[in-house]
């Protein structure tokens, strides 16, 4: 899979982000909306970082914003489904993660994106697991190609000492809608090497940049075909 994960990206990478480039400034093309989703929030903090004790969400809420920066510059229309700290749940009583994930379902169903990017970090009891992993719907063919491009952009980066392939996930924010949609866990908050770069405001900022490359470079594969 990684073989074909590195060649659709290559080709995309090469001709597919010029014409995409070409596409959204042609005479009254509307622009492609993206939906950023960063996991947890609120009361629910997700997984921490074993040395620092940081909290997952507000690592995915700092990589989101500046994944929206990068779509943004890039001439996307973004939506975020979580903007602050604060968690999507109303009051912070009984059900309200049901809560939470259903309204971060009804925003995605509101925007009708061309991609929904949700953003998490991984968690693991042996420590030595560390890298990126992108997960997608087995059943959506879109959200594979989508994860297959994100996945080799990470895969190139320096830091990247773990290539990985994109992984089959049956998680809700994947599962409740049709558009393509992955889960990007940017790294092992349980690793060591991993939770080291993940604090830092210039490795967050990496990892969008190539999030943003991984999925207009699918994006732009898309336009060449139409």
């Amino acid at each position: 899979m990684l073989a074909f994960c590195a060649v659709a990206a290559a080709l995309a990478v090469t001709v597919g982000m010029c014409a995409y480039a070409l596409a959204q400034t042609a005479a009254g093309m509307q622009k492609m909306t993206i939906v950023i989703d960063a996991g947890h929030g609120g009361i629910d903090g997700g997984v921490v970082g074993r040395r620092t004790g940081t909290k997952e969400s507000d690592i995915n809420l700092s990589v989101s914003r500046l994944l929206q920066a990068e779509f943004e510059e890039a001439g996307f229309l973004v939506v975020q489904t979580r903007p602050t700290e604060a968690g999507l749940y109303g009051t912070a009583t009984k059900g309200y993660k049901k809560r939470d994930m259903q309204r971060r379902a009804e925003i995605i169903a509101e925007n009708a994106p061309a991609a929904v990017i949700s953003v998490h970090q991984n968690f693991f009891p042996v420590a030595s697991r560390r890298g990126a992993q992108v997960f997608f719907r087995e059943s959506n063919e879109l959200s594979h190609t989508l994860a297959c491009s994100i996945q080799t952009a990470l895969n190139e980066m320096p830091e990247c000492v773990v290539k990985s392939e994109p992984l089959k996930g049956d998680y809700y924010v994947l599962n409740c809608n049709d558009y393509p949609s992955v889960i990007v866990e940017c790294g092992f908050l349980s690793n060591a090497a991993d939770e080291a770069l993940l604090v830092t405001d210039a490795y967050q900022k990496r990892l969008a940049e190539v999030v943003c490359q991984g999925t207009i470079a699918f994006l732009a594969a898309g336009t060449t075909t139409e």
